[in-house]
């Protein structure tokens, strides 16, 4: 996707925010116990190089991501840290993992089985570094079965030249909820599947960030640290305190391109779903949901010049209008996320406008937006 370098609309990210948010997480942990920074989905839309860069400044010692191209794409930036991809990679890129010293999760013997003649195909590769996932009650990827484990278990220690257990891990449904109960059932269920090891492997990790900000580690030595990174609370605002406080990574700015007067009954945008309803200014904003600016934030406001903008029309797919206060010239600032004068705009109030969460809005905003870095940590 192109990069729309020439259009006044950026996505700016403060590198000191991160580097907040993982420090002061790192100076909460326990004694040898890790913290591997999340940087899936190009770090949540912040920039996965860049927030790689910074975590590992701030302490983090290892990386997680979702795919074997994210993993092979921070191996191509120099970074030599472990690096766990936490999605089912298909067992013919194995050996692709093992060259670049790459952990693969594993939920099935049949894995272990079809990547076994791809390994052996290249004795000269070191043993597949593997974590042994564990469906304690997510209902995702993970063994559910103590004789599955047990099978793998055997497996792996039978093919010693081809695989090495790493890890072992789980991912809580409910840690960032209040009631706790759905989740006292999972650590139950890992504690259970954990004991039937021989021995520990290096890596024990059930933590995202809920569970790290609030619940105890669970008898782990490392976490997976996600969206705290970006100062996003992990669970919206159901559980308003965090041990520290945590600070937005990400704004969101543009400019009007257009200002113009209209009069009553004037329609704006496709279906004219908005007609002014007396004389005003309309304000033409170059940000559109091919931008991941969804339609449904009609209705919803930004910020210009300290004032609450309603977004009105539809919004379209490269630009969507506001009702200004005023005459705006163009080249006016508009914050869609961020702060203008005493007013701000959270990812969470567009969350809630888009009855969605947080993640998904930082994830939804496209490529074509440039990414900035501000307050540079160095490199």
């Amino acid at each position: 996707m192109t990069i729309g370098n020439f259009r006044p609309a950026t996505v700016l990210i403060d590198e000191t925010a991160i580097l907040h948010n993982v420090q002061h997480e790192v100076a909460r942990l326990k004694k040898k116990t890790q913290l591997f920074a999340v940087v899936k989905a190009d770090a949540y839309g912040h920039g996965m190089l860049r927030v790689a860069r910074v975590a590992k400044a701030a302490g983090a010692s290892g990386f997680c991501v979702a795919l074997l191209d994210e993993a092979l794409d921070l191996r191509d930036a120099n970074f030599v840290e472990p690096i766990l991809v936490l999605g089912i990679v298909p067992s013919q890129y194995a050996a692709m993992a093992a060259a670049q010293t790459i952990s693969l999760p594993i939920s099935s013997v049949e894995w272990l089985e079809q990547a076994l003649p791809v390994l052996e195909a290249q004795p000269e590769l070191p043993p597949l570094r593997i974590h042994l996932a564990l469906d304690t009650g997510m209902g995702r990827i993970g063994f559910t079965e103590d004789q599955a484990l047990l099978d793998a278990l055997k497996f792996i220690q039978e093919h010693p030249k081809q695989f090495t257990v790493e890890g072992i891990f789980t991912h809580f449904a409910t840690a960032d909820d209040p009631d706790d109960a759905y989740f006292k059932q999972q650590v139950a269920k890992f504690n259970h599947m954990v004991d039937l090891l021989p021995t520990r492997p290096r890596y024990v990790h059930v933590s995202n960030s809920a569970t790290s900000l609030w619940h105890a580690a669970c008898n782990g030595n490392m976490i997976r640290y996600g969206v705290a990174i970006y100062g996003l609370n992990p669970s919206g605002d159901a559980i308003p305190t965090t041990p520290f406080p945590l600070e937005p990574a990400l704004s969101l700015e543009s400019e009007l391109t257009y200002c113009k007067q209209v009069h009553a009954g004037d329609g704006i945008s496709y279906g004219v779903t908005y007609r002014a309803k007396g004389d005003e200014f309309i304000g033409t904003v170059p940000i559109g949901y091919a931008d991941g600016w969804l339609r449904r934030l009609q209705g919803f406001h930004v910020l210009v010049d300290g004032h609450a903008c309603e977004i009105v029309g539809r919004i379209c797919m490269d630009q969507f209008m506001i009702r200004l206060p005023k005459a705006y010239p163009a080249g006016t600032k508009v914050v869609l996320i961020g702060q203008s004068g005493d007013q701000e705009i959270t990812l969470l109030d567009v969350a809630k406008y888009s009855d969605t969460i947080h993640y998904e809005i930082a994830c939804n905003l496209t490529p074509r937006l440039k990414r900035q870095s501000i307050n540079l940590i160095g490199k």
